[in-house]
């Protein structure tokens, strides 16, 4: 059963991680959840400490602190309700270990972070810090690309090729879905290079599926020219508020597009992207 009590949320003070931080808040209203803010100052290489003999000043760094703390309670202020739990904490870590480290710390649920990517659906799902954390966390990552002031949870689209080596994390997907009600579009994709027959897509979907409680769903095989065209056009038909894979942990989600990402998907039609590891 998929709980969700702590939602984790590194913060940088970009309008990505700001993003993310108006998600959270909208999911911890829904589960009456607790919000962890968390910012990474990264220490430049060879540093261990802020102590003598460094090139830090302490009345500098002491300023810059406050000056984080002043930002994150205004994060804070700004986007969680009085009765909304929220705790924060600066770590003084690399930002891809600091969030794995601290989110095995709080034992967290889930991870929301912005993407830092620049405009491409390529860079959200196989850049930097952030798709280290996708490829490698144990518990669901939700990366935020937009803004999002009218998100709901009432219709996901979960994109698979639906072979066996999937079907735990789609159980962890379902348990999601389950928690905020949603409907559930399940979408296998055809492209030319990888055809097969509706008949035949739409049987293997019913199959992954067999024995398993589904909400409310549709089953749908959609053609086009790549896997992620075709994952963005689906949803955009349906007007899907959030999208939902399955990853493996040995490349990120680049190894399940084959390097078939296109550069020409408009920023104004990227979706939240959730990732299960497989």
């Amino acid at each position: 059963m998929f709980v969700m009590s702590k939602i984790l949320v590194p913060v940088d003070f970009s309008m990505r991680s700001e993003y993310a931080v108006k998600l959270a808040a909208k999911m911890g209203k829904k589960t009456n959840c607790t919000i962890y803010l968390l910012h990474m100052v990264e220490l430049p290489t060879g540093v261990v400490d802020m102590g003598a003999g460094s090139n830090f000043s302490i009345p500098k760094s002491m300023m810059y602190l406050r000056k984080v703390k002043e930002k994150i309670i205004d994060l804070k202020e700004r986007y969680f309700s009085e009765g909304c739990e929220v705790k924060y904490s600066i770590r003084f870590q690399q930002p891809y270990e600091g969030i794995r480290d601290y989110a095995k710390k709080i034992d967290a649920n889930i991870i929301i972070m912005g993407s830092q990517g620049v405009s491409e659906f390529e860079e959200m799902i196989i850049g930097s810090n952030t798709e280290k954390v996708v490829r490698t966390s144990e518990i669901p990552v939700i990366v935020v690309k937009t803004d999002s002031d009218k998100f709901k949870l009432k219709d996901l689209v979960y994109a698979s090729n639906f072979k066996e080596d999937n079907k735990e994390s789609f159980k962890k997907f379902l348990a999601f879905a389950k928690l905020f009600k949603s409907k559930v579009h399940l979408l296998k994709i055809n492209t030319v290079g990888k055809f097969e027959s509706s008949s035949a897509s739409k049987e293997k979907i019913r199959n992954f599926i067999k024995g398993l409680e589904i909400p409310k769903s549709t089953i749908n095989v959609y053609n086009d020219t790549s896997i992620v065209k075709g994952i963005t056009n689906f949803s955009r038909e349906v007007n899907a508020d959030l999208i939902a894979l399955s990853t493996h942990g040995r490349s990120g989600l680049s190894n399940l597009f084959n390097g078939s990402i296109t550069k020409s998907v408009s920023k104004s039609v990227l979706k939240p992207v959730i990732t299960f590891k497989v």
